[in-house]
């Protein structure tokens, strides 16, 4: 077997017959490898993330239905909806340059990226509000609690 570029990595299952002697993974190996669950798996395959080669019932994945998970994973992770994932995936040319893929997965991380950032000064500014009156509880809380004590000795 050859080594695959990133790029290849995410190339379509659908279009891509097994390599001879290729090492194909149960759904429950695949899971537990990912640490997601066997539902997850069914439902991206459901959605044409991931297409599993079939053995009767059972679910057979190979190395590129690996490295396309890694993807899926990766993008959720960062916030992409699994709609964006499928769109840059589903651009992937074995035979060509891919910069229409390129261009598409750069344009929605740009904008993925502000939105994070925005989200992350919203996070901030709420942090430190909530930091504020935290302080003026605990103020509250040391002048009301030491009042009778005050009074009590008196």
């Amino acid at each position: 077997m050859k080594l695959v570029s990133p790029g290849e990595a995410a190339a379509n299952t659908n279009d891509i017959p097994a390599e001879a002697g290729e090492e194909f993974v149960r759904i429950g190996e695949m899971a537990k490898k990912y640490g997601v669950t066997l539902r997850t798996l069914r439902f991206y395959e459901d959605k044409g993330l991931l297409n599993p080669h079939r053995d009767g019932s059972t679910r057979l994945y190979t190395r590129r239905d690996k490295a396309r998970l890694k993807l899926i994973l990766l993008g959720r992770k960062v916030g992409f909806s699994l709609r964006d994932v499928k769109q840059m995936m589903d651009l992937y040319d074995p035979t060509g340059t891919n910069t229409k893929q390129l261009r598409l997965a750069l344009d929605k991380s740009e904008k993925q990226l502000a939105r994070l950032q925005k989200q992350r000064a919203l996070i901030d500014d709420a942090i430190g509000e909530l930091s504020k009156s935290m302080s003026v509880v605990r103020q509250m809380l040391v002048e009301r609690t030491a009042a009778p004590q005050a009074s009590a000795a008196g």
